[in-house]
């Protein structure tokens, strides 16, 4: 199932036709941005897309390189993650 058009802007330099809300890799690269740059309703849609246990995983596993530190410590406090200091 491909992204919604209003989403494009995270992702300019990717074909968003192309990349599947169910495949693993995109889910990881989808729920980064989103909870990085979106606003509310953006963040609406990734909450209704995906369940709360697959977001907090990602969360709980940041790839090094793709979050904003301020978006992660939100993030990490919405969902009680606590990260030793190497994650930043």
């Amino acid at each position: 199932m491909p992204l919604p058009k209003f989403l494009q802007s995270y992702f300019p330099s990717y074909d968003i036709s192309k990349m599947d809300i169910k495949n693993s890799d995109d889910q990881r690269e989808i729920i980064t941005q989103i909870l990085n740059y979106g606003n509310q309703k953006d963040i609406s849609w990734l909450f209704k897309t995906y369940d709360t246990k697959t977001i907090k995983r990602v969360v709980s596993c940041p790839q090094r390189g793709y979050w904003q530190k301020r978006a992660l410590n939100y993030w990490a406090k919405i969902f009680n993650i606590n990260f030793s200091d190497i994650v930043y």
